[in-house]
Parts: structure tokens; sequence; C-alpha cells
């Protein structure tokens, strides 16, 4: 009988956990300030349990999204950046604002990190956060 109740316990308290991580599933868009003007970005992202796959959306074009991770309200990931022969990689990491943005931080090489805000669904939802 306890045997069963605490079963029943840690099912509801697993449940409670899960249903407190943010969905960072879908369709996410940001308007970053770079040197040579604001830049839009799309976030196309797909979470498996902890896993994080999808694209980034640049100007540039469409690049797959490296070693992604989900923890609760916490998401990570990297791009990879290929430009005469070289490879770049921009680290960007970022926390859940609620249900429909994301506070990012990027970091690419020894440069300054760089914020910004991301909305969930279309580009004109998207506003620039220096």
């Amino acid at each position: 009988m306890f045997k069963k109740l605490g079963l029943a316990v840690l099912f509801i308290a697993l449940g409670s956990v899960t249903a407190l991580a943010a969905d960072f599933n879908g369709k996410w868009t940001a308007q970053v300030e770079t040197p040579r003007g604001t830049q839009d970005i799309t976030f196309n992202f797909h979470v498996n349990g902890a896993a994080l796959t999808g694209t980034i959306s640049t100007p540039r074009g469409d690049m797959a999204i490296q070693d992604g991770k989900v923890d609760g309200n916490n998401i990570s990931f990297d791009q990879v950046l290929h430009f005469n022969g070289n490879e770049f990689k921009i680290t960007y990491t970022g926390k859940a604002e609620g249900a429909d943005a994301i506070q990012f931080s990027r970091q690419f090489g020894d440069r300054g990190a760089q914020e910004f805000t991301a909305k969930k669904g279309a580009a004109s939802s998207a506003s620039p956060n220096q």
C-alpha cells in the first residue's frame, strides 16, 4: 500500500516538474543589432526531452543548430559559420521569459556577449533588446 502511494506521489512530482519547463518548440524571431545594422533571425526549435535540434535562419541562409540542450527554462546551442575556409562558432544561451519570449545572450569568440530577446511567432513581433 505504501509502495503504491509512494509511486503515485513520485509520478505527480515528476509531472509537476515537467509542467514547469518552458515550451521552446516552434518558430521564434528576433532582431539583433550588429555593426552592419539590424539583423533578423528566425529560430525553428524542436525539443525532444533535453535535446534541442532545429535551424537558425539569417540573411546568410539556414544553418543547423548544434549541441542543443534544454534544461527547464534554460536553452543553449551553437551556430557554426563557415567563411573563407574558416569555421566560427557562436554560442547561444537563453532563458524563457514567460510563454512567448526568450532572453538570449550570444558569444562570438572574444567579443563581448550580445543580448537580445526572441519572441514566439512572426518576425513583426520581435523587438531589439540591448
